[in-house]
């Protein structure tokens, strides 16, 4: 046995007849293993959990007249709910059915703003009169 290893090992070694139950107990893998999943829990699997909920929340709160976003991006307004479809309006006079579970995100009505919503309209309607005189 090499020189380094006997150091190594008297080190790790516990002292004879010493008691060290607080050493013994934090030098077990267990432990530390169990602290990583109650970690991982809080950290990971709750959070993602709860978006879960809420997610499931505002789908079954969906009513005629709200705005919804689906997963491919078309944003449409509900005209008819059923238990497992909805009925979008996507275009004037363009309804389709989709499926509660493409639903990815539910704006209440009227949520939207409008492209230029810092522009004071009080300055355009000015500038219009201006414009036709």
């Amino acid at each position: 046995m090499s020189l380094p290893t006997a150091l190594v090992l008297a080190a790790v070694a516990p002292a004879a007849g010493g008691d060290n139950g607080i050493q013994d107990f934090l030098a077990n893998p267990l432990i530390f293993v169990g602290v990583m999943i109650v970690l991982m829990y809080f950290m990971l699997f709750r959070p993602q959990q709860q978006r879960a909920k809420e997610h499931q929340a505002k789908i079954a709160g969906i009513k005629r007249g709200d705005t919804v976003v689906l997963s491919g991006g078309l944003i449409g307004k509900v005209v008819r709910v059923e238990d497992q479809e909805v009925g979008l309006e996507i275009a004037q006079n363009v309804t389709v059915k989709v499926v509660k579970s493409m639903i990815t995100d539910v704006r209440a009505r009227g949520e939207p703003a409008p492209a230029n919503a810092n522009a004071k309209p009080q300055a355009a309607k000015a500038g219009a009169k201006d414009a036709k005189s």
